[in-house]
């Protein structure tokens, strides 16, 4: 015949050595991906969360469709904010849509009473 038999031979045994140097570069692939695009997009993630929750009453902010606008109203339950546009047009916004602060308000100082001042 023209055609040889081929013989199977035996597989080696597997090294552990082996086995283990085969993940290496996927283990550098992933703490690659962690350093680089996970872990700074969960740190914006963070910071935009502490922003939405500063958000108050007078602040100058922009929405993620582009329109800037005061803040009137904010309503902590339903995670909405009043959005005034121009004058007398106001629109509701979801608190989650605001992209960015542009201008924020100092806190109103508590009025003192006239008894403690006498003090």
């Amino acid at each position: 015949m023209l055609i040889s038999p081929a013989y199977a031979q035996a597989a080696a045994g597997a090294d552990p050595a082996s086995t283990f140097t085969s993940f290496i570069p996927l283990v550098l692939i992933f703490v690659v991906f962690y350093f680089l695009l996970i872990r700074p997009q969960q740190k914006k993630a963070k910071e935009h969360k502490g922003m939405l929750d500063a958000l108050r009453r007078g602040d100058r902010v922009v929405t993620a469709g582009g329109i800037v606008g005061l803040v009137t109203k904010v309503t902590a339950e339903e995670r909405e904010v009043t959005v005034e546009i121009a004058e007398g047009v106001r629109v509701k916004v979801v608190r989650d849509m605001i992209v960015s602060v542009l201008s924020k308000t100092e806190p109103v100082a508590a009025k003192v009473s006239d008894e403690t001042e006498t003090k």
